[in-house]
């Protein structure tokens, strides 16, 4: 009983089936954009920022500028207690006039022994050492004279000037706060040249890294702004890696504009780095490259697994591989009549939405994406039934009757 059951079962199952039809769905090539990038994450810098400093130590008398103040090059930021440089000058020179002093004195003295000596009155011994004291003055009035300069120098060190056109980012000291810089220059302010030109340093996975070269385009979010997409470009990939948690990691520089001042330093960036882009490529669905007709079809199409038919001409005008990426050889099945046909084409960028066809291809080509199975075609207004079951009979009709009970005649 058993065995007549599965025999049963198998014959309308197959019965069934046979009775599907199944729709091959198609499509042409279609021209596109289509890119591959990479993304990253990175943060918002100025492009040049200078940290000024002090030279001298000393205690901080006046701040003319504060956090987000707008500078010119040259223009006063802060003054260092001026009493002890002061001081130090006003003593230099007194050194430096007391040397004059002493070699106008050694200078008349050796013009007397010169004279004294042309006549033979004095040993040559005494004029050297007329000679020698003279020289020795001379050398001192020099050295007092740099001594003084270098006083001089120090206390115009304690007026803090800004080196560069640009915006106050940092102020890290206070009125009355002392800074010492016997070992190292305190940092005073941080100034960014010009905020309306921006950039991102990105950390890029070295996996990606091999792909990013300068001057590809590149787009990016910030949380503040996350409808605003920014743009800019990679300007200097630097060699040197920065490893975290076994992740290694290249700095990437990209260059950005702001001239909405909406970039802010620090904020945090979302990138993609796009390393190959066309915006008028040749695209099929990525679903072509996935199909495969399976022995179903037969029933209903001539599968020809040549993977290169005669009759299927190439497209010689499509584009020819230009970028890093290597091109890939890959195979498509086309719908020519009731043949089911295997090529071979040559692809490119693939973004798992679309692939690009470098060649391979013709416009007219039929590439199938897919496969959509119809409803069984049966007798009884498309319902299954068993084989088990008995027919239903027809009711029967009376002979000259075929239009109904007629109504007697009145």
């Amino acid at each position: 009983m058993i065995v007549i059951l599965g025999i049963a079962a198998y014959f309308f199952i197959k019965k069934k089936n046979a009775n599907k039809s199944v729709t091959l769905i198609t499509e042409h090539l279609h021209t596109g954009y289509i890119s591959n990038s990479v993304t990253a994450t990175g943060t918002v810098q100025p492009v040049d920022t200078v940290a000024v400093g002090a030279q001298v130590s000393g205690t901080i008398q006046n701040i003319y500028v504060d956090f987000n103040s707008t500078v010119k090059k040259g223009q006063l930021l802060a003054t260092l207690d001026k009493s002890l440089f002061t001081d130090q000058v006003n003593q230099d020179q007194g050194n430096l006039q007391n040397a004059e002093s002493n070699l106008q004195y050694q200078q008349q003295n050796f013009n007397r022994q010169t004279q004294l000596y042309n006549a033979g009155a004095i040993s040559k011994a005494d004029y050297e050492t007329a000679q020698s004291a003279f020289n020795t003055a001379a050398a001192q009035v020099r050295s007092s004279k740099a001594v003084l300069a270098a006083a001089q120098r120090n206390l115009s060190f304690t007026n803090i000037y800004s080196p560069i056109d640009g915006t106050v980012l940092t102020r890290n000291v206070s009125e009355g706060q002392t800074v010492a810089s016997s070992f190292n220059t305190p940092t005073l302010f941080s100034i960014a040249k010009d905020l309306k030109k921006m950039q991102v340093r990105a950390a890029v996975d070295e996996a990606d890294i091999g792909n990013v070269k300068k001057g590809q385009d590149v787009t990016f979010t910030v949380d503040a702004f996350p409808d605003d997409v920014f743009k800019g470009s990679v300007q200097e990939v630097r060699l040197q890696p920065a490893v975290s948690a076994n992740v290694v990691t290249y700095v990437t520089i990209i260059d950005a504009n702001n001239n909405d001042m909406k970039l802010k330093p620090g904020m945090t960036a979302n990138i993609t780095i796009f390393l190959q882009q066309d915006s008028s490529a040749k695209l099929i669905s990525a679903k072509a490259l996935a199909f495969t007709p399976d022995s179903s079809l037969s029933r209903q199409y001539q599968i020809v697994n040549s993977g290169e038919s005669s009759h299927h001409k190439k497209d010689s005008s499509q584009k020819t591989a230009n970028t890093a990426f290597p091109a890939k050889t890959e195979s498509v099945w086309l719908l020519n009549g009731n043949q089911v046909i295997k090529k071979n084409i040559t692809t490119g960028m693939d973004d798992n939405i679309n692939v690009q066809v470098l060649s391979g291809l013709a416009d007219s080509d039929n590439v199938i994406v897919g496969e959509e199975v119809g409803k069984s075609e049966n007798v009884d207004a498309g319902t299954e039934r068993s084989p088990f079951m008995p027919s239903r009979r027809k009711p029967a009709t009376k002979k000259g009757n075929t239009s109904g009970s007629k109504k007697p005649a009145s």
